[in-house]
């Protein structure tokens, strides 16, 4: 008689801890359809406050179950959280797939929407039908949109390499983040000739700053976009341009690597070293003009500053 009992209190136990795991750690998200709002509301779902005063409210989360580093967007705040961006962050996830570690594992910003205009709470992001992704604030206020109505988008997905996609039926790409960067490039990304990063104003001021960088036919250049408008720094790429396409810089596992007058496959024309990532990085245009790339080593901890060796007056 006692084994039944046994039984039954087991399978009564493990069905309650079922259904917490599965409250408490919500499973991967990473696509919407159309035809969605979401709202900046402190009761809003995937919702985790951090110790450095940051929050997140999580729209889409790629985490391919599994520990670690993962991309996610939605809204964000930091400090006393009574502005928020629309952005693309970093979290750490548990293998649920839930957002943790809010003691240490502060998200990280690596692309924005409109960072000079922040929302309030009651904010609102829709998909709309017309295949289109407007960010509203508070009051109803237009703040930023993806522009793409009437050009067949069927749905959003965050991917892999933290590129939020805008897709059609046959899921080609009609609108992506990587095509609008900030101050941020994440591992595998591309900042093409006719692109910039533009650097905060501080850690705090999400709002443009007075420090750039920009991809030319010559090379790389920073400037600190003063009236007139001075480089400081300079990485310059002589020889004949081989390639039809636009000048870029990709940051790949170990470098900053330049494709001037050459692209991929071909070898680029240039190479800034950057450690090795044994974790999750990223590269920052600091509100200090400083190039930073940043790795996950239980905290977020900064692995190089490019800028300090090719610096130029």
């Amino acid at each position: 008689m006692k084994a039944p009992s046994i039984s039954i209190f087991l399978f009564s136990f493990f069905l309650l801890l079922s259904s917490y795991s599965i409250a408490a750690q919500p499973f991967d998200y990473p696509t919407a359809n159309l035809s969605i709002t979401w709202t900046n509301a402190i009761t809003a779902p995937h919702s985790v406050s951090f110790t450095d005063g940051s929050t997140v409210r999580a729209i889409l989360l790629k985490s391919s179950f599994g520990y670690g580093p993962r991309y996610a967007c939605g809204f964000y705040c930091n400090g006393t959280c009574t502005s928020y961006l629309f952005a693309v962050f970093i979290v750490q996830t548990n293998s649920g797939a839930g957002m943790v570690l809010p003691a240490i594992g502060f998200p990280q910003v690596v692309w924005s929407a409109n960072r000079n205009h922040p929302v309030k709470l009651g904010a609102t992001l829709s998909l709309a039908a017309t295949g289109e992704l407007v960010l509203r604030d508070a009051d109803g206020s237009h703040v930023w949109s993806t522009k793409t109505a009437g050009k067949s988008v069927s749905g959003m997905k965050i991917t892999d390499s933290g590129n939020l996609v805008l897709f059609n039926s046959k899921k080609a790409v009609v609108w992506q983040s990587f095509d609008h960067p900030t101050d941020s490039l994440v591992p595998g990304q591309k900042l093409f000739e006719g692109q910039k990063l533009t650097a905060g104003i501080s850690s705090t001021n999400w709002r443009k700053g007075l420090y750039s960088l920009h991809v030319t036919n010559r090379g790389l250049f920073a400037y600190l976009e003063a009236n007139p408008r001075r480089v400081y720094y300079r990485y310059l790429i002589n020889g004949r341009d081989k390639s039809t396409e636009r000048s870029y810089v990709r940051f790949l596992n170990g470098s900053l690597s330049l494709f001037v007058h050459s692209a991929e496959p071909s070898k680029p024309d240039g190479v800034i070293r950057v450690p090795k990532a044994s974790s999750a990085q990223y590269m920052k245009l600091m509100p200090d003009g400083h190039l930073k790339v940043w790795e996950w080593k239980d905290g977020w901890k900064v692995v190089a500053d490019l800028f300090r060796v090719y610096r130029r007056a």
